[in-house]
């Protein structure tokens, strides 16, 4: 697993502003945030990729180059799309996939919640390196559900699931029901628990809703 906020970066600066009640007032901010984190992750996430030269012609010469391999990027709406947009202006070539994955009171579940999963559009998926983005990594019930109905477009080369702030919880949820394939996990900082209501804490509230405005 890869945490960002282990080593000081412009990483904290986003984050504590993500985090502060004050800041959060300021909703263009946040969405902001939101995009640069994404931007800075991608950066980190590309240095695993696999890369390939190419012979670059310039004004004065040709020069060889290493680049990276495309990649597809998979946002769960809603709270994803700035973040995604963040990974979208780093890798400018990518395919990418919209999924709508939204968790739900439920009495039959241990912790009372579940996964309702309703969208998805993609591309083949196939052979490919996939990157899912989500800001919140709570329960990890809705990153698994979107794993496994991705997989319906194809078997992916590798899987990178890309959090701003995740709880242990879902860490280990996510290490527990995906151990089988080849599944990277990212976040930039990993909290103490969830509470009663399976809400991360620290973390910042309400990704969606600080982004968007509060949904009925």
């Amino acid at each position: 697993m890869f945490i960002l906020n282990t080593t000081p970066s412009l990483v904290n600066k986003f984050l504590a502003e993500l985090r502060d009640i004050d800041s959060q007032k300021d909703r263009m901010r946040f969405r902001h945030n939101l995009k640069r984190l994404g931007f800075l992750m991608a950066y980190e996430i590309s240095k695993s990729l696999t890369f390939h030269e190419e012979l670059i012609q310039t004004p004065l010469d040709t020069t060889k180059i290493q680049v990276p391999e495309n990649v597809v990027i998979i946002s769960v709406l809603r709270a994803a799309a700035p973040f995604y947009d963040g990974f979208l202006e780093a890798f400018d070539h990518a395919e990418s996939g919209f999924v709508g994955a939204y968790r739900i009171e439920s009495k039959e579940m241990n912790d009372g919640v579940d996964v309702d999963y309703l969208y998805q559009a993609c591309p083949s998926l196939e052979g490919k390196t996939v990157i899912i983005v989500d800001p919140m990594l709570a329960t990890g019930k809705s990153f698994v559900k979107t794993f496994e109905n991705l997989l319906k477009n194809g078997l992916p080369k590798t899987v990178h699931i890309a959090s701003v702030i995740a709880a242990p919880e879902g860490v280990a949820l996510l290490k527990q029901q995906l151990q089988n394939y080849s599944v990277n996990l990212w976040t930039c900082a990993l909290d103490s628990h969830l509470n009663e209501h399976s809400y991360i804490v620290p973390g910042l509230g309400d990704a969606g809703d600080l982004a968007f405005g509060e949904k009925l």
